[in-house]
């Protein structure tokens, strides 16, 4: 069975809803079971955490270092330089990532609207 293979115009939506609902249920349920279990600061929430941590490194190394759409117009060195300004912000000025992120934004965006 295919995705357009559906008679009704919600087919395919209830389909996705559905596998979606499959895949990701039996793991949060997993995890509300064993998370009162596990000590804070045991050996596989450390790996988990440095897991997790990584993969949003490389997500974001990935989005500087080899954009797509727009942003492949931009120069290399304004996309590292909002990336360290952003980094910097949250780092110096209390630890929030929100003003983190904005720095980051409105750097980069302003960077490329004046064609750097």
């Amino acid at each position: 069975m295919t995705l357009g293979g559906y008679d009704v115009w919600w087919g395919p939506y209830a389909f996705i809803l559905i596998a979606g609902w499959a895949m990701t249920y039996p793991w949060r349920a997993l995890g509300v079971y064993l998370g009162g279990r596990i000590r804070e600061d045991a050996e596989i929430l450390v790996l988990v955490r440095a897991t997790a941590t990584a993969l949003v490194a490389a997500v974001i190394g990935n989005l500087v270092c080899f954009p797509s759409g727009p942003a492949e117009e931009s120069s290399l060195a304004l996309r590292v330089l909002a990336a360290a300004a952003g980094f910097a912000t949250y780092f110096f000025i209390g630890r929030k990532i929100l003003l983190g992120i904005v720095v980051a934004e409105v750097l980069f965006g302003v960077g490329f609207y004046l064609g750097y």
